[in-house]
């Protein structure tokens, strides 16, 4: 069974893609610190289209993503889920850029505090 070139990178897709760059010694600084986070995640752009993703770490301040299919630089609305809530965030996408296996990373920094919306069961 083919699978599907724009579905939502899985667990294995993330692991190996932190683990390729936790070779890059040092080349990644920043002035808050991250935490990894790999939860589902689903990206709207301006245009309406939705790309299935995978967080790969957050902070204060934004949030690191992994997916298929290249994302240009601006706005988008990302949702995450807990079992019990929904959070959805205006990000702008300040980068994005190849990795392995035709998936891509990017990074994108919060524009205000989420919507949060409970989950019906």
């Amino acid at each position: 069974m083919a699978t599907d070139p724009w579905g939502r990178p899985t667990l294995h897709d993330l692991k190996t893609v932190i683990e390729s760059f936790e070779k890059l010694d040092g080349a990644n600084s920043r002035n808050t610190e991250r935490i990894e986070l790999a939860v589902p995640a689903e990206i709207t752009t301006r245009r309406g289209n939705l790309i299935p993703a995978m967080t790969r770490e957050i902070s204060r301040y934004g949030v690191g993503l992994l997916h298929k299919g290249s994302l240009n630089p601006g706005d988008v609305r990302l949702k995450m889920a807990s079992e019990t809530r929904e959070y959805t965030y205006s990000v702008a996408i300040e980068w994005c850029t190849p990795v392995e296996n035709g998936m891509f990373i990017s990074g994108g920094r919060f524009l205000g505090k989420p919507e949060v919306s409970d989950v019906e069961n």
